[in-house]
């Protein structure tokens, strides 16, 4: 018989949003994802989920929303949990592996969520390092030249 519920996983991850596009934040704990987030909200985006990220899928399109028990909550290290305004979902556009920035002009790589989610376009991967200044702003690059075809595979200096 057929599963007729809905299929969603619970990641250790975090969620931000940048306008309707949602931006998954990977990585192992002390990779600086919530200090990513805390930053990439100071700029405007609004927060999905901190630390545990529930992902499923709608129409083949991979989405996230926070676990109900920490909706709307953030750990600010040196703070504490903070009430911060909050997304309730999003459709994810990026994903970023946090760890060591990737090569300088890295091959296009993909995020595949874990079984037994299934998606019909699998959003872009970068790599970067949270703890660079920078972050933030590559992000927001990223999505726009993902979302806008704007990447070059080469460029003749004239």
């Amino acid at each position: 018989m057929p599963e007729t519920g809905p299929r969603e996983v619970n990641i250790h991850a975090g969620c931000v949003a940048l306008g309707s596009k949602g931006v998954l934040l990977l990585g192992p704990s002390g990779a600086g994802k919530s200090d990513l987030m805390l930053r990439l909200i100071d700029g405007g985006a609004k927060l999905v989920a901190d630390d545990r990220t529930i992902l499923f899928t709608a129409k083949g399109v991979l989405r996230a929303r926070a676990p109900s028990g920490i909706r709307g909550l953030m750990e600010v290290r040196g703070l504490g949990i903070v009430e911060v305004p909050a997304r309730e979902r999003v459709t994810i556009a990026l994903a970023v592996q946090l760890g060591r920035e990737g090569a300088r002009l890295p091959e296009a790589r993909f995020y595949r969520p874990p079984p037994p989610l299934e998606t019909a376009a699998l959003p872009p991967l970068v790599a970067l390092d949270a703890r660079h200044a920078s972050a933030p702003a590559k992000i927001r690059m990223a999505l726009l030249a993902f979302s806008k075809g704007l990447f070059r595979d080469t460029f003749h200096i004239k």
